[in-house]
């Protein structure tokens, strides 16, 4: 690329740089950068899940006073292999978060087969285990404040039984499966 008398080319302002008069060769050229870019440049460490919870979740407490939920979460998919035989493969994914009011709400509603969706961020914990020199890892989705759990099925009833699906006349039903009463919902219920 030729460049005419009093320019000079300059890296930045994209792919083949930019041509600025030599006499502003010291000045800062400031751009707008894109999501893509700013993502590349400071990084972005997202997570994002639906699956069905492995089993209830665990509450454990800790020696400092607070508590800890921990979750498990099975995401599957199936594809055809080079014979055409259908094949099912699924991932477990472990779900961390320290938030009372979260694990409140997991300790009410999160019960082994039940549909949730999970945004966090990916975190691996190494630790050593008493008398053992290898170490262990673990990498796990860690929910913080500004990220989201939310189940997409309807919670199991009182005594164990599904919840009954709408019926099949096409009339519809609030999202708690019976038809709107205030007062069968407790203060402390989510109506799902």
């Amino acid at each position: 690329m030729e460049v005419e008398e009093g320019l000079e080319k300059v890296s930045g302002g994209g792919p083949g740089g930019a041509i600025v008069p030599a006499s502003r060769r010291s000045q800062t050229i400031v751009r707008t950068l894109s999501h893509k870019e700013i993502a590349m440049a400071f990084g972005k460490n997202y997570a994002e899940i639906v699956g069905h919870l492995g089993g209830d979740v665990v509450i454990n407490h800790l020696a400092s006073g607070g508590r800890v939920a921990n979750l498990s979460v099975a995401t599957d998919e199936s594809y055809f292999d080079r014979a055409g035989q259908k094949v099912d493969q699924t991932e477990w994914h472990r779900v961390v978060t320290f938030q009372d009011g979260l694990i409140d709400m997991l300790e009410r509603h999160a019960r082994k087969g039940r549909l949730i969706s999970v945004e966090g961020k990916l975190r691996t914990r190494r630790w050593k285990k008493d008398g053992d020199d290898s170490w262990r890892y673990s990498t796990e989705i860690l929910v913080v404040p500004g990220d989201r759990v939310q189940f997409y099925d309807k919670p199991n009833r009182a005594n164990g039984a599904q919840a009954e699906p709408a019926p099949a006349n096409g009339e519809a039903m609030p999202a708690g499966g019976d038809p709107a009463q205030v007062d069968d919902l407790g203060s402390d219920r989510i109506p799902f």
